[in-house]
């Protein structure tokens, strides 16, 4: 009890020394306590609440940042993948058309293969044609010399029946000498 005693009588002092006037006090307490709440309610709540609007926001800030973040790797990872697969798709690609240039080339060795086989068997056929026309046209030609030779050596004119009768001996006689030469 002495120690309120001595507390009271410290606070009187203090009063008395420092010239306190109660009801002044009083009357500037409760004017700091207007302004108190008039600041309270009229800026010191709006700064708050727009505080608390930007912890909010910041928090939704981060919280999409994290979640951008994770689509973002995702997308890498969807990327990757998608260039694997379309580099595996390239190479498959590749290899399917040098499967068909190989096949086309093939092809057309083929192709140019007939075609030369063609192209020599139309040229011993023509050759044959050739050397058949120039056999005919040098046995017609023997013929009509043998027909002549024979006239002049029978110091006369032969008769139609004589001279194709001739011709055809001639012909035979070359015939079977062609024949034997070429091995017919």
């Amino acid at each position: 009890m002495i120690t309120l005693a001595s507390l009271a009588n410290t606070g009187e002092k203090i009063i008395n020394q420092f010239g306190i006037d109660y009801p002044l006090f009083i009357a500037q307490c409760i004017n700091f306590a207007i302004v108190a709440l008039a600041i309270w309610f009229f800026a010191f709540r709006k700064i708050l609440s727009t505080i608390k609007d930007r912890e909010k926001q910041i928090a939704d800030s981060l919280k999409n940042a994290d979640k951008i973040k994770l689509e973002l790797e995702e997308t890498e990872k969807k990327q990757s993948e998608t260039l694997q697969e379309a580099s595996i798709e390239a190479k498959k690609t590749v290899s399917i058309a040098q499967e068909q240039a190989k096949t086309i080339i093939e092809s057309q060795k083929e192709e140019a293969r007939k075609q030369a086989e063609d192209i020599i068997a139309k040229a011993k056929a023509s050759t044959e044609l050739e050397r058949q026309r120039v056999l005919k046209d040098a046995r017609d030609e023997i013929a009509s010399l043998v027909v002549l030779a024979t006239s002049k050596v029978l110091h006369r004119e032969l008769g139609e029946d004589e001279k194709s009768r001739f011709a055809e001996a001639a012909a035979r006689e070359i015939n079977l000498s062609s024949e034997n030469n070429h091995g017919f």
